[in-house]
């Protein structure tokens, strides 16, 4: 019998037991995609047009003050701004209960923190992103070590997770202040998270948006000429890179 570890580095070569689409030649096979990019480029269209009415969502004012625990000590919620206008919070199931506990946080959880783009590229767009669990900080930062995570992860202390729909599922939501005021602007959970990870699905669910030129934004709305802003991850300016204390 083979052992687990053999097993896992067998991919023996099988055929596929599907029916298979027809082998054409490239002339079909180009029209064949032209024809499938008029509906790729329509859901594009309607992909930007959906992140267009998130801009226009009314805002719920935060009125609770809310307190974590972070690697120094106590913060607040709107500390976890790291003095940025945005916040997006995504709320990670690592704690005792959830299964994979001490080693591992939940694994749809774990599965999303690998995919987050580096974070530089969103601290660029004035946006800020925090994962928050109730697992104990040294235990978060054990995790964090073994797995590679760089993301800020804060422990939730209060009714955090309870009050903003993130108490019994996963979930992601964002922030924005004006000043030392804090608004919800948006939220989405279940599959709505598998698309998360990257630095534009990020910003698509912000109410700021890309901040670019091209998008249909509120007047007003901070708006920049797409790519110069582009950068590598580590020459932005320094005060992309501030760290919520």
């Amino acid at each position: 019998m083979a052992t687990s570890k053999q097993s896992g580095m067998e991919h023996p070569k099988k055929q596929l037991p599907i029916k298979t689409p027809p082998v054409v030649s490239p002339r079909e096979w180009e029209a064949a995609r032209q024809q499938l990019l008029v509906k790729e480029k329509a859901f594009t269209r309607s992909r930007d047009a959906l992140a267009a009415e998130r801009r226009r969502m009314p805002w719920l004012a935060v009125e609770k003050k809310y307190e974590f625990d972070g690697p120094n000590g106590k913060v607040s919620l709107l500390d976890l701004f790291g003095g940025r206008p945005q916040l997006i919070v995504y709320r990670a199931f690592f704690e005792p209960g959830v299964f994979g506990w001490p080693d591992h946080a939940c694994r749809g959880c774990s599965f999303c923190a690998d995919q987050v783009a580096h974070l530089a590229h969103l601290n660029a767009r004035d946006t800020t992103l925090a994962f928050v669990s109730r697992a104990p900080q040294a235990e978060i930062e054990r995790l964090k070590a073994r797995m590679g995570w760089k993301m800020p992860w804060y422990t939730i202390t209060d009714s955090f997770d309870t009050d903003f729909g993130v108490n019994e599922w996963h979930g992601t939501n964002a922030f924005l202040r004006n000043g030392d005021r804090i608004f919800r602007t948006y939220f989405i959970n279940n599959r709505g998270d598998e698309a998360m990870g990257s630095t534009w699905s990020y910003l698509d669910i912000t109410a700021l948006g890309r901040q670019e030129e091209w998008e249909d934004s509120p007047e007003g709305y901070p708006q920049t000429p797409p790519y110069k802003w582009w950068n590598w991850h580590d020459e932005y300016a320094a005060s992309a890179s501030v760290d919520p204390r």
